[in-house]
């Protein structure tokens, strides 16, 4: 098996790309604790949704407060999204809606559709790629709520199977919270960093099934491309789009944009298709897509500035970048 999955991950061309420096995400650990989260969890599902957001206003604040490495990253990124300093409420109110999302994936767990309003974009792509009864890779972003994307496919009598690739670390993180959630109904998890990681995702997009994977941030040594986003030049992860175009699949944009109360707009957008990929326009291909995927990025990010949930230096100093164009021009 380890052989197969090999010789996929060199099709797939995951190592011929400049590596990016390992991202401070990796290493950064989020606060919290298991009491913290079961106390969350018995007053959001016995006393409700009302309930529980009173309490995410004392969290907001505690994380406003007391967490200066994440308010400096905050105000690096709302300067940029919006071409000025932030205002103090403006910074509460993107840790308000970070908060949001969190509370609310307890009730998605749990399958409380009711409690949302949720709207869609582009979802005549998913139903398109589930009439060819072949999967697809859907790749989000730390955007807004990913949740609430399974939740529409689920509320569709024909359904929609996602299963998540995530980095081992936050796999094992997710399962936690899961199990301690009590829900009924657990999605599955495709840990990355195994050998047999690729040929898992092969198979699920032979089922139908589609791939869900958040690709806005590097890791480790990871190859990277160095896109335009926000006016500043940041590494964007390679590998899963390449992956994608070794396993011929159609890429899907998705995200959600939480938008206040419990409004929530869901969209789709087209990225690539890799079905009739030809070898000889395989790396031009991805360096599109990526393109591609990043454009979109920015574009809801500006739609949704409070919904971007990446608290740590996502352009990674000017000197990496600096460092990775240098690299990639040769």
């Amino acid at each position: 098996m380890a052989e197969k999955a090999s010789e996929v991950s060199a099709r797939a061309g995951l190592n011929s790309e400049p590596r990016a420096s390992g991202a401070a995400w990796v290493a950064h650990r989020e606060r919290g604790s298991a009491r913290l989260l079961a106390g969350m969890i018995l007053i959001s599902l016995r006393i409700g949704r009302p309930a529980g957001r009173l309490v995410l206003y004392c969290i907001a604040l505690y994380y406003f407060l007391f967490a200066p490495t994440e308010r400096r990253h905050q105000i690096a990124y709302l300067r940029q999204v919006f071409g000025r300093k932030p205002t103090p409420a403006e910074r509460f109110r993107q840790l308000f809606a970070f908060s949001t999302t969190l509370h609310d994936r307890l009730y998605v767990l749990h399958e409380r559709y009711d409690l949302f309003d949720i709207s869609t974009e582009g979802e005549e792509l998913m139903l398109e790629t589930l009439a060819r009864g072949r999967g697809a890779f859907l790749l989000g972003a730390h955007l807004g709520s990913t949740d609430m994307i399974g939740a529409v496919g689920r509320r569709r009598p024909e359904g929609l199977r996602v299963a998540l690739a995530m980095y081992e670390d936050n796999a094992s993180r997710f399962n936690a919270m899961l199990r301690a959630s009590g829900c009924a109904r657990l999605p599955e998890i495709i840990p990355l960093g195994h050998l047999d990681a690729m040929l898992r995702i092969r198979d699920c997009l032979a089922e139908g099934t589609c791939v869900g994977l958040l690709a806005d941030r590097t890791i480790g040594e990871g190859p990277a491309q160095l896109v335009n986003f926000l006016g500043r030049p940041a590494l964007f992860p390679t590998s899963p789009m390449r992956a994608a175009a070794a396993l011929r699949c159609p890429v899907i944009f998705m995200c959600s944009l939480y938008q206040g109360g419990n409004r929530y707009r869901v969209i789709f957008r087209e990225i690539a298709d890799f079905a009739h990929l030809t070898p000889e326009r395989r790396d031009t291909a991805v360096r599109e897509g990526i393109a591609r995927y990043v454009a979109l990025l920015e574009q809801y990010c500006r739609e949704g500035p409070y919904n971007w949930f990446n608290f740590y230096d996502f352009w990674q100093g000017r000197h990496i970048a600096d460092d990775a164009a240098r690299e990639s021009r040769g």
